[in-house]
């Protein structure tokens, strides 16, 4: 397999030289925008009919510039024209196929904080390592669980936990990956998804016994860490905490979105201890004002049945009875709207956060089977209906059907760094998809009703069905996973 030019490093001689001068900064330490220099920026291509001149002048133009690095492509940074156009262009350089077919399907990606190092959650028992930039296979940790490895979360740069149908979580380190820093016990079924608190150190687990289990790494040794349980649910599928770890979500296989504002990590849920402000169903574009809260609608499910309904009947008149401000944990129960799912029960499979905490975003099925959607809720702030309700709920922006195919399998997606697209899969491959056709930011192209993401590219690679997709979050790459274990990254071609 030849390797792709590294993204990261700058192309022909001189370059070095050249993008120092150009990087020189004025009197207050501050390097010149490119675009005060109308010789050095590339105009870039507005119409298809001059992508291709458009392309090459930017292209010329990163080359005496570091792609990974650069101050004005960087993939997480808002001055996001370059970028745009990179995204546009991407194509499948590599595909990352061992001599072997041990691993099973990918169900999981994940890029290192910096960039540096891609690992692989598969299907059976093993998690790979990969050097991104290379498309170079690090090692393979053949027995990581005695199970399906499900997720995996780094801390920081070097650590990482990962976790398993065999109901552990495991801790690693990237300079000594021959032993686990240790093994974590504590949940009674498959663990699905691992959460992490930088500001507390706290790691957040959830799996299918529906715990929600803390891990305090701060006092981590080899025998484990010490851990609660913070709260339970039924029918438990992901959970999420914002960037700001203001508030956890939770998606459930019965169609509920449930949101935990105002978090405290360091407190422990019991059922009937946290509030309940709310049950309704979400709004969709101007419908924001519409919304009951007189109770949960149950989905039609013909396999949950509701376990809110008694819930929150008896719990709800406690929570109306309190006046001031929002308490910590208020717990609120949505039914995210699903476009052509009005009258049935849906499944909230996948669950991301916008990396500016705006907004979230979903991946829903039916419980039939027949319809798959990708759907955007924005964090709408609005009147509350009583005092301890949140000025706070989510509405519904935009939608797109995907294709309905690999039913059974969980599909994750995920946002670009800057939150301006969204990697899906689809099918054999994946799309990339825009608030709008300029990849602008969602608070820029609000609709007045919810309307449809746009496709800005289409990737095709794989021979299987693909299960998940993630952006690097320092490289113009994206990676993707599918059923029978192959590993593709797409980015420009120079």
């Amino acid at each position: 397999m030849s390797a792709s030019p590294p993204p990261c490093r700058r192309i022909g001689p001189g370059a070095e030289g050249d993008a120092a001068a150009e990087q020189q900064p004025d009197e207050q330490g501050v390097p010149p925008h490119p675009s005060s220099d109308s010789d050095n920026v590339p105009e870039l291509a507005s119409s298809p009919g001059k992508a291709a001149g458009g392309h090459g002048k930017l292209f010329r133009w990163l080359r005496e510039r570091c792609v990974r690095r650069g101050l004005y492509v960087d993939p997480a940074r808002d001055n996001y024209r370059s970028m745009t156009s990179l995204y546009s262009s991407i194509s499948p350089t590599d595909s990352v196929n061992l001599s072997t077919r041990t691993h099973g399907a990918v169900f999981n990606l994940e890029y290192s904080p910096d960039g540096s190092v891609l690992t692989v959650a598969c299907e059976q028992t093993e998690v790979l390592l990969f050097d991104p930039v290379s498309s170079k296979h690090i090692k393979t940790l053949s027995d990581a669980h005695e199970d399906c490895v499900n997720n995996i979360r780094f801390l920081d740069n070097r650590l990482f936990a990962t976790c398993s149908d065999d109901t552990t979580i495991a801790l690693w380190d990237l300079r000594k990956l021959n032993t686990k820093v240790c093994t974590l016990h504590g949940h009674t079924s498959w663990v699905k998804n691992i959460e992490y608190d930088t500001n507390t150190r706290l790691l957040v687990t959830s799996g299918f016994d529906g715990n929600v289990i803390i891990w305090d790494t701060n006092r981590c040794t080899e025998d484990g860490c010490p851990h609660k349980k913070f709260f339970h649910t039924r029918f438990l599928m992901r959970m999420r905490l914002t960037p700001d770890c203001s508030k956890m979500l939770i998606s459930t296989s019965s169609g509920y979105l449930l949101i935990l504002h105002d978090l405290d990590l360091t407190k422990s849920l019991e059922v009937g201890s946290y509030p309940i402000l709310r049950a309704r169903r979400t709004a969709s574009g101007s419908d924001v004002s519409s919304t009951s809260s007189s109770g949960p609608r149950v989905s039609r499910s013909p396999c949950h049945h509701s376990d809110f309904g008694p819930f929150l009947e008896k719990h709800m008149s406690r929570a109306s009875q309190r006046e001031g401000a929002s308490p910590r944990n208020s717990l609120e129960v949505l039914t995210p709207e699903v476009p052509g799912e009005r009258d049935r029960g849906n499944c909230i499979t996948s669950l991301q956060l916008h990396p500016k905490g705006w907004a979230t975003l979903l991946r829903c099925s039916s419980n039939t089977d027949d319809q798959e959607w990708t759907c955007v809720y924005q964090f709408q702030e609005g009147v509350p209906i009583r005092p301890v309700s949140p000025r706070c709920s989510l509405q519904l922006t935009h939608y797109i059907e995907e294709a309905n195919v690999g039913r059974g399998y969980i599909k994750e997606l995920c946002f670009s760094p800057d939150g301006r697209m969204i990697s899906s899969p689809y099918g054999y491959g994946i799309r990339l998809l825009g608030f709008d056709m300029q990849c602008a930011e969602l608070v820029d192209c609000l609709p007045k009703e919810a309307s449809s993401l746009q496709e800005i590219r289409a990737l095709y690679s794989h021979n299987d069905v693909v299960l998940t997709t993630k952006f690097s979050p320092t490289h113009c790459q994206i990676a993707s996973g599918c059923l029978s274990g192959r590993v593709s990254l797409y980015q420009p071609k120079f």
